[in-house]
């Protein structure tokens, strides 16, 4: 949760472009007439055939982000969204791979896809969504791309203290090749589900510039992943008075697949006291009991929230920690301090040398794009 003294997320994003107080950011300025769409034509004046516009108030091909996934037939389509708060759940299914989501104004605040499930929400009909069905996005495409865009769930504790299970997820990706590119992620537990769309398949995803945050293993999942130059934000809590608050990853990465996470040149920040979050623990899920998750974090920079004595923990005990692919390189800041070395893995400069976004990524290249 957040601190009593900032608003809500709720209040945030109902405000729009304008209420950017849970990150701090100033608004940005706005040029009057402007096309909605920016510099990206309109529908009068499409890019390509195969460029559709979401506008809320009815100006583009769609007034939601839904309407215009199902638009589409085939691949390689674009989606250009207006700035607005889009409170919807969207779904790309497998079958519309190569598609591109950009937010028309350049700024990932001004356009907001969000809703408010939790693993626990009951479902019309009965039953519950469980931690899967309560993301706000779900991207089951290969090949998909989002550029300036915030993708949230603002499912709040407080506000349903009847519901247990307070996983609520802000997009799951499972399609391989997916790219996100200065977008944000905001949630509390479970935010970012860095996927794939099977046991046996290695999903390749890179995240870039991008501002994730949460409480509770809030980038979870078995893909293969690289964020680069990305902020990860661990929240204050009112509802817990000891540490630990919560895990920023949880990777479940898969026996088989030789990369798990890796978290290059970023940073990691915090809202919480000194050292009342974990960087890690490793998920084992039930479905693949095998896992061995992995995680690499380098060259990035842990403010004082991260216990730096302790910076990982398990999950479930028959599953430790040492026994996974923990590891990190070179890291600074008060929350990488090398204080009890068998808690801190480190690579060697030999080791270093694989743990890179052309490693991990093999023959895709997607930063060359952006």
């Amino acid at each position: 949760m957040l601190s009593r003294t900032t608003p809500s997320r709720r209040t945030f994003l109902a405000a729009g472009a304008g209420a950017t107080l849970a990150l701090g950011l100033a608004a940005p300025a706005r040029a009057q007439g402007r096309s909605p769409f920016g510099r990206y034509g309109s529908p009068s004046a499409r890019l390509t055939e195969r460029t559709l516009y979401v506008h809320p108030g009815g100006l583009g091909d769609h007034t939601t982000v839904q309407a215009a996934v199902n638009a589409v037939s085939g691949a390689g389509y674009t989606l250009v969204v207006a700035p607005g708060t889009y409170r919807e759940t969207v779904a790309v299914g497998v079958d519309r791979t190569e598609m591109t989501w950009i937010g028309a104004s350049g700024d990932p605040r001004d356009v907001v896809v969000v809703y408010d499930n939790a693993n626990g929400t009951p479902k019309p009909g009965g039953g519950t969504y469980g931690t899967t069905g309560s993301a706000t996005t779900t991207v089951q495409a290969d090949g998909f791309t989002a550029r300036s865009i915030t993708f949230a769930n603002d499912f709040l504790r407080a506000d349903h203290p009847e519901i247990t299970g307070t996983q609520a997820v802000a997009v799951k990706v499972q399609g391989d090749r997916s790219a996100f590119v200065e977008c944000r992620f905001l949630g509390h537990q479970d935010t970012l589900y860095a996927d794939s769309i099977a046991l046996g398949t290695f999903a390749r995803q890179y995240y870039r510039d991008c501002h994730v945050e949460g409480d509770v293993d809030f980038v979870f999942g078995r893909a293969t992943a690289v964020f680069e130059r990305c902020h990860f934000r661990a929240l204050s809590r009112t509802d817990l008075a000891t540490a630990p608050y919560g895990f920023v990853f949880a990777p479940s990465t898969a026996l088989a697949n030789p990369r798990g996470y890796l978290v290059t040149h970023g940073r990691v920040s915090s809202a919480a006291p000194d050292a009342y979050y974990k960087l890690a623990r490793p998920w084992v899920p039930g479905s693949d009991t095998t896992a061995r998750p992995m995680l690499t974090v380098r060259d990035t920079r842990l403010a004082a929230g991260i216990d730096a004595v302790a910076p990982y923990t398990n999950m479930a005990d028959a599953y430790p920690w040492q026994s996974q692919r923990f590891a990190e390189y070179r890291n600074t800041g008060p929350g990488a301090v090398i204080s009890v070395p068998e808690n801190r893995p480190q690579l060697s400069p030999g080791e270093a040398e694989s743990a890179t976004r052309e490693a991990y990524l093999g023959d895709w290249t997607p930063w060359k794009g952006c």
